[in-house]
């Protein structure tokens, strides 16, 4: 099925309000704040998400972060898709990546950002990204969706955007946060990354520039300070008779890595490079902005009433891991393998806390996994909306039960990734694959190579060891489990150049004799 056909799907009731605290006692709907950081990576903080310190957890600086955790619930196991608009697609939509076909990053109308390969010719993909359901005229090559923040706006939440967006490719209704359910809109557009994050630099020029904020311009303000200012603003002039929704988008950790002078002093006596100074000094200005809605929120008397998301949309990138840091390649991502884009654990294990007052135990760990099209029916369920329509069917598992303490619905489940492109980076695992999870084990399927690979994420969360031929059956039952999935959502596959034919799916080959180092 073509997914811009989902736009006439009709799937669910009217949306109807439906929290009750007691019997006969409707619940007051909680605000809900998402915030989203880009290209942060499982280890750029000082609040540690592996059973031990890493050294970047020494060297960060985030008491913003190790805050949040005290007060609510860390995921030791979430996940994201390995590049940020597969990602934002998925968390507004529901759906899985291999559904909803956003399978690379989106920026021009009708333009792949796919990277040519020698072998492979990669598949039609949804390269204009996100569009409202409602849309008119149809944009092709579109995944037409009811949004999550459409659902909400219409019971009742005053929506605010803030910072990136990257739904919706350049000129289409999608690239407009306000066409997606948003009250208000904060320098969210097509793009996924400013030109600068400096004021005195306007945010930079050309297609990369930043706009919105006319008001910093030739400011001395960093973009992330910036758009927290923006967002308590918007709070500010909020109507006081409706709940919100924030979702504060920052577009720091992104390249380019760029000083935040405010910071700086807190590195000079370490020996790493200016550049990994740079990095450090934008997560610690990614983390006070946390603080500073942290402090609103207390200050406010909205503290009790308010859930906070902390979450980031795929891994640390690699430019920032050219350098090893106690001979660790990619230290920001340490313990785990490979980096942004790449299916290894690097690219799509995130660091995600959950804050819920009356609801999460303070201090708690979770390692369940989740992925995030679970925000999806998730953020519905806080918000006590269960009855809604959409066009599209969702493939997200609400986390609410594992927030109440419920682990059970969530043991041993699915999850699957698809990417059949290939990203801007040659980073390690970066290019064209599929996975699956499915309790402690992950298998990946390499379309290049047609090559399985199987590890036991519990017992080796570095990927260092390929099980296929220890565990042949095992190995196959996964194929199978994740060959029929991509059939059954009508997942597009690369096609092999020299003979003209799509790639085998993964349960149609066969463990190769001789080990392939990945």
């Amino acid at each position: 099925m073509k997914m811009n056909s989902l736009k006439f799907l009709g799937l669910s009731a009217v949306p109807l309000i439906s929290s009750v605290a007691v019997p006969g006692q409707k619940m007051q709907q909680p605000n809900i704040v998402l915030f989203m950081v880009d290209d942060m990576g499982w280890q750029d903080t000082s609040e540690p998400f592996w059973s031990q310190l890493t050294p970047y957890n020494k060297l960060c600086r985030t008491p913003n972060m190790e805050r949040l955790a005290r007060q609510g619930v860390k995921f030791t196991s979430a996940y994201a898709c390995a590049v940020s608009s597969p990602t934002r697609t998925s968390l507004m939509t529901g759906m899985n990546a291999a559904r909803h076909r956003v399978t690379n990053w989106t920026l021009n109308l009708n333009t792949s950002t796919d990277v040519s390969d020698p072998e492979l010719a990669f598949p039609s993909w949804n390269v204009n990204g996100l569009q409202p359901a409602d849309s008119t005229p149809i944009v092709s090559n579109g995944v037409y969706a009811t949004s999550l923040t459409q659902i909400l706006k219409d019971n009742g939440y005053y929506t605010i955007h803030a910072g990136k967006a990257h739904w919706g490719a350049k000129t289409t209704p999608g690239s407009n946060p306000l066409n997606l359910g948003f009250d208000v809109n904060i320098a969210g557009s097509e793009i996924g990354g400013p030109a600068s994050y400096y004021g005195t630099e306007n945010f930079g020029n050309g297609a990369f520039h930043i706009t919105g904020l006319d008001e910093f311009y030739g400011s001395d303000i960093f973009l992330t300070e910036a758009l927290t200012r923006k967002s308590i603003e918007a709070l500010n002039s909020r109507p006081v008779d409706k709940p919100f929704y924030l979702y504060l988008s920052h577009y720091a950790i992104h390249i380019p890595i760029q000083n935040d002078s405010r910071f700086a002093a807190n590195y000079a006596n370490q020996s790493l490079s200016a550049k990994e100074i740079s990095y450090l000094t934008m997560i610690e200005g990614m983390d006070k902005s946390l603080g500073d809605l942290l402090d609103y929120l207390q200050k406010n008397n909205l503290t009790d009433n308010t859930v906070v998301i902390f979450m980031s949309d795929n891994g640390g990138h690699s430019s920032v891991g050219n350098v090893t840091l106690n001979d660790v390649r990619y230290p920001h991502n340490y313990p785990l393998k490979g980096s942004k884009g790449s299916v290894y654990e690097g690219g799509i294990r995130e660091p995600m806390i959950v804050k819920w007052p009356g609801i999460t135990k303070a201090n708690s760990t979770c390692d369940r996994p989740v992925i995030i099209e679970d925000f999806f029916p998730s953020i519905l369920e806080m918000s006590g909306i269960h009855h809604f329509k959409t066009v599209q069917k969702l493939d997200g598992l609400s986390f609410v039960p594992v927030l109440r303490g419920e682990v059970g619905r969530h043991k041993n489940r699915k999850m699957y990734w698809h990417f059949p492109n290939r990203w801007g980076e040659n980073a390690i695992g970066s290019s064209c694959y599929s996975a699956v999870r499915f309790g402690d084990y992950k298998l990946i399927y390499r379309w290049h190579a047609k090559l399985l690979e199987l590890y036991n994420i519990k017992a080796d969360i570095g990927e260092s060891k390929n099980l296929v031929w220890d565990n042949k059956k095992l190995t196959y039952s996964l194929a199978g489990m994740l060959g029929k999935y991509l059939r059954k959502v009508d997942a597009q596959r690369p096609v092999d150049k020299a003979t003209g034919l799509p790639v085998a799916w993964p349960d149609e080959v066969k463990i190769q004799s001789v080990p392939v180092i990945p």
